[in-house]
């Protein structure tokens, strides 16, 4: 298993502490960002602040979709210089170069998770690049996806697994699937609310079953997953993007410890 390490407190892999990546779907504004991450940190400690800049794959063209390129970067760069680590996703290999100069993580879309361009453009900017596991792709074919990244010499690289499509607008989560992508030899995240989600189960957006978000956290963790994703918001029902399927902030901070504990049981068995 290798060890993909952010900095001195969090690190994804073998023997290493469980990580977490949370924040809201999108950028909402700049004071937003700064607020949730203030309020996480205080809920868990270290982490990851996710946000996105560009939501390209909305369910309705009227979405909303975020403020783009250029701000949003400025945006998510004047965070990390606040001091938190941040992810963020890319869309297409032309704006590898200029995330990577902003943010410490590079996301990979579930839906372009096979895009070769963008996972080599991802790979040579030497970020650690975070690999959705696109809906449509089975647990153990999803490791190509990562020998795409590492063929450019960057073996930083996250798998992250977010359910499986299930008839239409919904999802599944095979657990057998965690395991399965560790033995890969990639580290493993799980991402508890897009797991949730109905995609487009609302007719212009999606919608979601945040009760079960737990439930699937804590099997995830007792499966062997090495970090946990989640988009929360403080009113998930206001939220510009995802509201249907993120955890209510003011939850996070119980959630997390009870997952610690449960990562804690299993390696003491």
């Amino acid at each position: 298993m290798k060890t993909v390490r952010l900095n001195e407190q969090i690190a994804w892999g073998e023997g290493e502490p469980l990580a977490l990546i949370a924040g809201p779907c999108v950028i909402e504004s700049e004071e937003h960002v700064h607020f949730l991450a203030g309020e996480i940190r205080k809920a868990v400690g270290p982490f990851v602040f996710k946000a996105s800049f560009d939501k390209a794959n909305r369910s309705s063209v009227g979405s909303y979709r975020g403020p783009g390129l250029k701000e949003g970067l400025r945006i998510l760069g004047g965070l990390r210089k606040a001091g938190y680590p941040v992810l963020t996703d890319i869309h297409e290999p032309a704006q590898a170069e200029a995330a990577a100069e902003a943010v410490d993580i590079l996301q990979i879309p579930a839906f372009l998770c096979r895009q070769t361009d963008l996972l080599l453009a991802a790979g040579l900017t030497g970020r650690i690049v975070n690999i959705k596991k696109g809906q449509f792709v089975a647990p153990h074919d999803i490791p190509r996806a990562a020998e795409k990244v590492a063929s450019t010499g960057n073996e930083r690289v996250l798998l992250t697994e977010r359910g499986s499509s299930f008839g239409y607008n919904n999802l599944v989560v095979d657990m057998r699937g965690i395991p399965l992508m560790r033995e890969s030899g990639w580290p493993v995240v799980f991402d508890a609310t897009h797991s949730v989600q109905l995609p487009g189960g609302l007719g212009d957006v999606s919608g979601g079953q945040p009760k079960f978000i737990e439930p699937l956290a804590r099997a995830a963790v007792a499966c062997g997953a090495d970090g946990i994703f989640v988009e929360v918001h403080e009113a998930p029902e206001r939220a510009l993007s995802d509201g249907a399927n993120a955890l209510r902030l003011e939850k996070l901070g119980a959630l997390w410890g009870r997952l610690k504990a449960i990562r804690a049981a299993a390696e003491a068995s």
